[in-house]
């Protein structure tokens, strides 16, 4: 009686482990493959206190964040870089960038700089010559960079010469370099005061969120190809 128990126990034994070797292939066959890593390229955006988000709570309701945030919604390979620097002029930008693309591969590069310049007055042509030295030092870099200009206005109260003469570094500097323009970067903000802080000077978090579409209308077309 012992010896048919113990035969029936392994029995039960075999039956089950040929049970565990049947079932074993389906749970292969349903085993997902891992999806390859996309590298991601880099938009290095290169300004001043505009890109710093300068008086914001948090640098994330600045608009390098809030467009990230559109990028990442969009599953697009880009990372966004903030080398916003509060008070930064031309001449500082000129001196600063080579450190700064350095640092990593830059693969479109937003310049957004001069606010600061005619602010204090500083002659145009200085800044257009600082500008095409910041753009020089880009493309020496990396030769296929794509080069966004993110165009100032001169405050009004420096006369009407001034303005003017402000006004055309940036359209000139596109042209001759060959790079799409953001016309004015605070388009529908600047002197707006709803949508900027108490200085009147830089954008509130509602002001960042309209400066990402005015830029997103020049970006989009070279980080959707």
């Amino acid at each position: 009686m012992k010896i048919l128990k113990f035969f029936l126990f392994l029995g039960i034994l075999n039956l089950l482990a040929c049970q565990q070797t049947t079932d074993k292939p389906k749970t292969e066959q349903t085993t997902t493959a891992a999806q390859p890593t996309v590298a991601k390229k880099n938009i290095l955006f290169f300004g001043n206190s505009l890109t710093a988000a300068y008086g914001l709570d948090d640098v994330s309701l600045g608009f390098v964040s809030l467009t990230q945030n559109r990028i990442d919604s969009l599953k697009l390979p880009y990372r966004c870089i903030n080398a916003g620097l509060s008070g930064e002029t031309t001449a500082g930008g000129a001196q600063r960038v080579d450190w700064v693309i350095a640092q990593q591969p830059v693969d479109v590069f937003v310049l957004e700089l001069g606010g600061n310049d005619a602010l204090r007055g500083l002659k145009p042509d200085e800044s257009t010559k600082n500008l095409q030295t910041i753009i020089d030092k880009v493309k020496a870099k990396y030769p296929s960079v794509q080069i966004i200009l993110a165009g100032m206005e001169a405050p009004r109260n420096m006369g009407k010469d001034y303005t003017t003469a402000f006004h055309n570094i940036y359209p000139a500097l596109a042209t001759k370099n060959k790079l799409p323009l953001i016309p004015f970067i605070l388009e529908g903000v600047g002197g707006v005061a709803e949508l900027n802080q108490k200085d009147g000077i830089h954008p509130t978090a509602e002001g960042n969120k309209i400066i990402v579409e005015t830029i997103w209308k020049t970006l989009k077309p070279f980080i959707s190809q």
